[in-house]
């Protein structure tokens, strides 16, 4: 999937000579120190940020030149939400299918009840709280029909029920045949069989 990457930030290498060979049905988790290129890597890996040296690979075909088809396969989710305050969190799942490809037979109101968000649905998300806003933005990942799943951080102002929902999801997502990308500091409880690990400051 990458190959000889390399990422430069101002006059300073974070990581070069990094590949990854990631399979469907792994969650590979990303660590390392504070600035040692974890999100540069992931928006890497989204095609958000081109690399200095190297390439990402998906179905054989480099990002750069197949950048569509790969746009259909992948979801990120950064720090930020990227979710419309205006919007309630029905018209944000909404939003994201009609940016995306909507995942077949989604029912939108049984995802958001599956994320705590049963009576919500109807709210302007500027309304929500901050744990709700980011349950909002995970459930575009249940509503949107994608393999690649490229996560910063994603259990960022989640309540502990909040976080063992989106672990059983992320099980379900890979068993499935997806991949998950992801950096976070909270422990993950995960079967080895299917879980990775990479630290950028051991990487070669």
């Amino acid at each position: 999937m990458a190959v000889d990457l390399e990422c430069i930030r101002g006059d300073r290498v974070l990581f070069n000579n990094l590949n990854l060979d990631i399979r469907p049905g792994i969650i590979l988790q990303i660590e390392g120190r504070n600035g040692c290129g974890k999100t540069s890597l992931l928006r890497l890996l989204c095609g958000i940020m081109m690399p200095s040296e190297g390439e990402i690979l998906w179905n054989g075909k480099s990002i750069t030149r197949e950048r569509a088809e790969y746009y259909c396969d992948v979801s990120y989710l950064g720090h930020h939400n990227g979710i419309k305050g205006e919007l309630t969190a029905l018209e944000n799942l909404h939003f994201a299918q009609a940016l995306s490809t909507p995942k077949p037979n989604s029912d939108l109101y049984e995802i958001l009840a599956r994320l705590s968000l049963a009576g919500f649905e109807d709210i302007p998300c500027r309304h929500l709280s901050a744990g709700q806003n980011r349950r909002v933005a995970l459930a575009r990942l249940l509503a949107t029909n994608t393999t690649v799943w490229i996560l910063d951080e994603p259990f960022t102002a989640l309540d502990r029920k909040g976080i063992v929902e989106i672990e059983k999801i992320f099980e379900e997502h890979v068993k499935g045949g997806g991949i998950i990308i992801l950096t976070t500091h909270h422990p993950l409880k995960m079967d080895d069989s299917y879980y990775r690990s990479l630290n950028l400051e051991e990487s070669p």
